[in-house]
């Protein structure tokens, strides 16, 4: 191992610094991988087990729609405007390093610590235990609930083996996302052609949308509430700026991975909502604990039904729902490894944490003590936690850090309007997405409440 003294963010040869006082990480993601490890990011679980929970709240397929093109519009606004801080602070930690050289060190060290030992194993351990529920279901049919020890064993083997991974080879933990984005794709594909087919054979729910706006709410927190459940199905929209620092060429990569990345992202989305509306009837869609394999067990275009139960009518293929899902999770586990064992990295080389954490590789040019302290405090967040527990308590802390994130923007905006500028977002982006009521319903006193509730009948 060998220390970091690279504190500049400059853009010199990868590999030894100069004058061999130290390390940095390599520049080996290209634009498609940083495509690939926003995208892959992005597309987790919710899309495939929990959409309904927009539906819920809107109460209308086609205000639930509209909530879904307005968190892809919502993601959009906030990586652009990261884009920017990342041109103005070229350097790899995103959110932590944004904070720490715009508004100094105590804020960004009551950052780095909450993200280092809460959000990102947070996520990393509620992204895992997903990735071990449907890796374990086809071993326990007709079961309701999986054994407990089962589960949390499957979840830290996954932590592990990408512990392994990343350590190993940050080249291999890049081919490990692409691989994974395209599968995610091409899972979310076959969902939209299956509704595609479906509705070409005129045996669609199309009465669904008769009446899209019908039972539409009024009530503000609700509609916030939808934003809520929507918004979680798009973090990771700003994993790339963990990793500035292994970006080639970051100023222009960053940009074009934003605008190919989201509205890709967000186009899937949307398709694949329409396609569980047509395959599902509203009761079943409300009713269902994980859409995409109801959307599996009903669906009848497929030429290769077998003899099976009632329902299960992709017989012998039903396990390609859980399988995409296995594969969606385990991409997105990925990712957040390769990008919060950066953030980790960066705030031990800036002297917030110890020391020891900067260190690198010295064959491998891997941060592999930020990988394991990361993979350590995931580990023990695993054996008392749950995927929803979990969720509800990462969602708030990580939207706060998002809202004072952009703050750092429009302070620049106001404080240093004549700094150079490489990228430049208009203030109407900037201003909506820093607003707490965008970002976080659990900010009011109605969506704090509604935030620990589930979703009214």
């Amino acid at each position: 191992m060998e220390r970091s003294q690279e504190r500049n963010g400059g853009e010199g040869v990868a590999g030894r610094e100069p004058g061999g006082e130290g390390l940095r990480l390599r520049r080996e993601i290209g634009l498609w991988s940083a495509v690939s490890l926003m995208a892959g990011c992005m597309i987790g679980s919710g899309v495939f087990m929990s959409p309904q929970g927009v539906l819920v709240y809107m109460g209308s397929p086609g205000a639930s729609l509209m909530v879904w093109a307005g968190c892809g519009l919502l993601a959009m606004m906030g990586a652009l405007c990261y884009a920017e801080l990342s041109a103005l602070v070229p350097k790899s930690g995103g959110e932590y390093a944004y904070i720490l050289q715009i508004f100094g060190s105590l804020p960004a060290f009551l950052v780095i610590y909450t993200f280092v030992l809460l959000v990102r194993p947070a996520a990393i351990a509620a992204v895992s235990l997903s990735f071990a529920e449907y890796a374990v279901t086809p071993f326990y049919p007709g079961c309701s609930s999986m054994p407990q020890a089962v589960l949390k064993g499957v979840a830290a083997s996954c932590i592990l083996l990408l512990t392994l991974v990343n350590c190993w080879s940050s080249r291999l933990a890049t081919m490990l996302v692409n691989v994974c984005a395209v599968a995610k794709v091409f899972s979310l594909l076959v969902i939209v052609v299956g509704g595609a087919v479906v509705l070409g054979q005129g045996r669609g729910h199309t009465e669904t949308f008769l009446l899209a706006f019908h039972n539409t709410t009024q009530q503000a927190g609700r509609i916030g509430m939808a934003f809520y459940q929507g918004m979680w199905s798009f973090d990771g929209w700003n994993n790339v700026n963990y990793v500035v620092e292994e970006l080639k060429n970051p100023k222009q990569n960053l940009v074009w991975a934003v605008m190919i990345a989201i509205p890709l992202v967000t186009s899937l989305y949307l398709l694949v909502n329409i396609s569980y509306l047509l395959v599902l009837s509203p009761n079943e869609i409300l009713s269902s604990d994980a859409m995409a394999v109801s959307w599996g067990l009903l669906l009848e275009f497929l030429p290769l039904t077998l003899c099976c139960p009632r329902n299960q009518v992709l017989g012998a293929w039903a396990w390609l729902v859980p399988l995409a899902v296995v594969l969606s999770t385990f991409g997105s586990a990925n990712g957040m490894f390769f990008g919060g064992s950066r953030v980790c990295y960066v705030a031990a080389r800036e002297g917030h944490m110890p020391q020891l954490l900067s260190m690198v590789h010295v064959h491998r040019l891997t941060p592999s003590p930020a990988l394991m302290f990361t993979t350590a405090v995931a580990l023990v967040l695993v054996i008392p936690g749950s995927f929803s527990t979990i969720v509800n308590f990462l969602s708030f802390l990580g939207w706060i850090t998002y809202g004072t994130t952009i703050g750092c923007l429009l302070y620049l905006r106001i404080k240093k309007k004549n700094l150079p500028r490489p990228y430049k977002v208009p203030v109407s982006i900037a201003g909506p997405h820093h607003h707490p009521c965008h970002h976080a319903p659990c900010f009011s006193l109605p969506g704090a409440g509604a935030h620990h509730r589930p979703p009214p009948d």
